[in-house]
């Protein structure tokens, strides 16, 4: 957990997390064109939170601005970073998802603090002609946007039923969207990397899809709820316990506020 009381607490765990990301892409900070800063609690309005990053890192040739999808941010920055690229708008995109969900949460609020924390990770995409990402889908319900809010200066406000029912019914359905959009079996994913929301949620998913939960990969226990940054903090996570090899498939999903979820297909 990060100092909730420091004012640039978020840039700083991004920084880290960018800086780490930049050495395993093999590049550097002058090379990145377009920084898409995922996060629902930054350390101010503006300068948004793209524009700090990169005078931190120094990335004086990007680009960049926020976006805040909440839990499913790193999946909605993701799709964004695509769509640059394909459109040939950008070549190196730096995507960081971080969060200080510990600013928002009511510590005596036992049914949401102790689900929330803070967190970062850092992703650098580049073109490729053999791996990548294959395919997306994103989807929105506001109508349902007030099981789950959060004011600007106010505390996290949560249905946790209705969140919990959401997100079973939508999680299997987008995973089986997008794999349809890129022609894989569900076998055919090696990981399942879902937002780190709930154990149960995760194991609900698993079962409704009929897919053993050995695939579906799980910090939950270690880092708890992070929102934009549980994706990318996982993916740094089984990098570095060598469970990402080059060639290997990847299924990854978020859903949380808005209410909002999405998927993607991606080839290590």
């Amino acid at each position: 957990m990060a100092d909730r009381n420091d004012d640039a607490a978020c840039l700083k765990l991004a920084a880290e997390a960018s800086q780490k990301a930049l050495i395993r892409a093999g590049t550097n900070a002058e090379d990145i064109d377009m920084i898409l800063f995922a996060t629902s609690t930054p350390d101010s309005v503006y300068p948004n939170m793209a524009s700090l990053l990169q005078r931190k890192l120094g990335a004086v040739n990007a680009a960049g601005y926020d976006i805040n999808a909440a839990c499913s941010g790193f999946i909605y920055a993701l799709s964004a970073a695509d769509a640059f690229i394909r459109a040939g708008m950008a070549e190196k995109i730096l995507l960081v998802g971080a969060e200080i969900m510990s600013r928002h949460v009511d510590w005596n609020d036992r049914s949401t603090c102790v689900l929330f924390g803070d967190g970062a990770g850092a992703v650098v995409i580049a073109p490729d002609d053999k791996y990548g990402i294959e395919a997306l889908s994103l989807h929105n319900d506001g109508n349902a946007g007030d099981a789950l809010s959060c004011s600007t200066s106010g505390h996290i406000a949560m249905n946790g039923q209705e969140v919990f029912r959401f997100a079973v019914r939508r999680v299997p359905e987008v995973i089986e969207e997008v794999l349809g959009k890129c022609g894989w079996s569900k076998e055919d994913a090696d990981l399942y990397v879902l937002h780190q929301a709930n154990i149960r949620i995760i194991q609900s998913a698993a079962r409704r899809l009929d897919i053993d939960i050995d695939r579906f990969a799980v910090n939950l226990d270690e880092y708890g709820n992070t929102s934009a940054a549980s994706i990318p903090l996982l993916l740094a996570q089984l990098d570095d316990e060598g469970r990402l090899e080059q060639g290997k498939r990847i299924v990854c999903s978020g859903f949380g506020a808005g209410l909002s979820w999405g998927a993607a297909a991606l080839t290590w």
